[in-house]
């Protein structure tokens, strides 16, 4: 199967020294005219303005100061605790390594480094990637990833991933099911305010589907293993499906209060809806 890319970009201008797809506000030689500058400021006489300079009523030389293209950093911060194990239409971390291979193919087309971070309830250094342009580097994290058995009893590990994030600004994807207790959220999104943050929910249609109306049903908690039999009544079917309303609810006003746009991956992986993602 050959890997599908698709097209990001960030809102702030890019920061670095490496020349790139990204627009930035610093450099003097690059194509996006940014304003104007004294000839002694910008010593480049082949961007000499003469009109501008005629206008200068302190008779300076004023030359076009262009910004430069810069890339950025692009990481994949990934849960991969024991919910993430979840096989509906197809397992959830499968999911996680088909978007990790495709975003690091993007990445390397587009001139960016790719790092891969992967947490359960510590960092795990097994899934731990330093940022690369390696060409290959997204093959050998969807490798790992669809070989890892997750077994997590918590994602408490993502708090300590900014540890391991690069000094510069970066495009961050902060991937999981989210199914964390709304009141970590806010102490886990501070962690990546550096950074350009793009949380990425993953789920699959399947995960809370319920049987009948009426009946026994087992369920598992995925986080603790844990099994139940429960009689399924009507009443406790309205309680179940409305707490989990309130927790997706809960979780999108709190991205909004953030002003984050989340990226919902409801099923497969669909590369062309990341592109619209973020340029719709």
């Amino acid at each position: 199967m050959s890997v599908r890319e698709f097209h990001y970009r960030i809102a702030a201008p890019a920061l670095g020294h490496f020349p790139g797809h990204h627009r930035s506000r610093s450099g003097q030689s690059g194509f996006e005219f940014r304003g104007h500058a004294k000839l002694m400021d910008a010593p480049d006489a082949r961007r000499l303005d003469l009109h501008a300079s005629l206008r200068d009523p302190f008779g300076n030389w004023i030359v076009r100061v262009y910004s430069q293209r810069l890339s950025i950093p692009v990481v994949m911060v990934a849960d991969v605790s024991a919910s993430m194990g979840f096989v509906g239409q197809q397992r959830k971390l499968d999911v996680v390594a088909d978007f990790a291979e495709s975003l690091a193919w993007s990445a390397w087309r587009t001139g960016d480094s790719f790092g891969f971070i992967g947490c359960d309830g510590a960092v795990r250094s097994e899934l731990l990637a330093p940022q690369t342009r390696s060409r290959g580097a997204g093959g050998l994290v969807a490798q790992r990833l669809r070989g890892f058995q997750p077994t997590g009893a918590s994602a408490r590990g993502l708090l300590d991933a900014h540890r391991h994030l690069p000094r510069q600004r970066a495009l961050v994807f902060l991937v999981s099911d989210f199914h964390l207790p709304i009141g970590e959220m806010p102490a886990l999104l501070r962690q990546f305010a550096p950074h350009e943050l793009v949380p990425v929910v993953v789920s699959d249609p399947l995960e809370f589907a319920l049987p009948a109306q009426r009946g026994l049903a087992p369920l598992i908690d995925l986080e603790t293993g844990r099994r139940r039999l429960v009689w399924w009544r009507p009443a406790l079917r309205e309680k179940w499906l409305e707490h989990q309303r309130a927790h997706r609810a809960a979780l999108m006003a709190l991205f909004s209060a953030q002003r984050l746009q989340p990226l919902i991956i409801d099923g497969a992986f669909d590369a062309d809806a990341v592109t619209r993602h973020f340029h719709s």
